[in-house]
């Protein structure tokens, strides 16, 4: 039975079911950039919760952090070790997006405010912890952590089971540096040993068909990861916005520039 779970729609860019803070018992999921604060406090509606969980430190998923931080005193922030130090000193971490973002950082992510050390749980995966189980789950990221909640049997699996929206399909976000194929697949697998009853995406929502969807996942990781090193980027692009249904939603939930150049830099780092 899922126990006081609600998905947010944060409306990132304006745009419907790009991106969704899930909210569970006492913690939210994901608070997305701080762009979209004033959607993400409007449905919480003075609700505070004891914890932000977060799969990952990319801006898509935890810009919004620290700020948040500082308008709820008495929250704490969970992070993976990998991810804990720039969100502590988020300076390199906003150096790299700038890179691909340049000008639009501001207008995509709003303000990125360090997180005090003291305010944040470091996590390795492996932990139990205030009704969560937390699993390393590295591969789109080396900081990448799902969780488990245990009551309810939902799995918060951040980008590890990729972004599917409403009816169509299962696709990887694979930006660079971090992609690693086979540690990704590894850690479908580490999801799927949660034995969840449903899985929770932050690009978009809920799904209850579990194996189907990992075993979609992996299909996917194998097939675009093979497409890119045969392909170039504009035609790689062009065959992902053929297999996307909603085209604007998945381009706002996922940059498709993006997706070309980290699995071809997995695949160089491979040789």
């Amino acid at each position: 039975m899922v126990t006081d779970h609600t998905e947010i729609d944060l409306l990132f860019a304006g745009r419907e079911k790009a991106i969704c803070c899930h909210r569970v018992g006492d913690a939210i999921v994901d608070p997305g950039p701080q762009t979209c604060s004033e959607t993400l406090l409007a449905a919480l509606d003075g609700w505070q919760p004891k914890a932000i969980l977060l799969t990952h430190i990319h801006l898509d998923h935890a810009a919004a952090a620290g700020a948040l931080l500082r308008e709820w005193p008495d929250t704490e922030l969970w992070v993976h070790e990998s991810g804990a130090r720039h969100m502590a000193d988020p300076e390199r971490l906003i150096a790299s997006a700038e890179q691909i973002y340049g000008s639009r950082m501001d207008e995509l992510w709003g303000e990125i405010v360090p997180v005090p050390e003291d305010r944040m749980v470091v996590l390795t995966g492996g932990e139990e912890r205030d009704g969560f189980k937390v699993a390393y789950t590295p591969g789109h990221a080396k900081h990448h952590v799902c969780y488990l909640h245990i009551e309810s049997e939902l799995a918060f699996t951040g980008d590890n089971a990729g972004v599917r929206i409403e009816d169509g399909p299962i696709l990887p976000p694979t930006p660079p540096p971090d992609i690693d194929l086979e540690l990704w697949a590894q850690s479908i697998e580490t999801v799927r040993d949660l034995k969840p009853r449903a899985l929770a995406l932050t690009h978009f929502g809920t799904f209850a068909d579990v194996d189907g969807h990992l075993d979609a996942m992996q299909s996917a990781l194998t097939h675009w990861g093979d497409l890119a090193r045969h392909v170039d980027a504009d035609e790689f692009e062009r065959q992902m916005m053929d297999v996307a249904g909603d085209k604007r939603r998945y381009t706002v939930a996922m940059p498709m520039a993006t997706l070309h150049a980290g699995l071809v830099e997995y695949w160089e780092k491979r040789t």
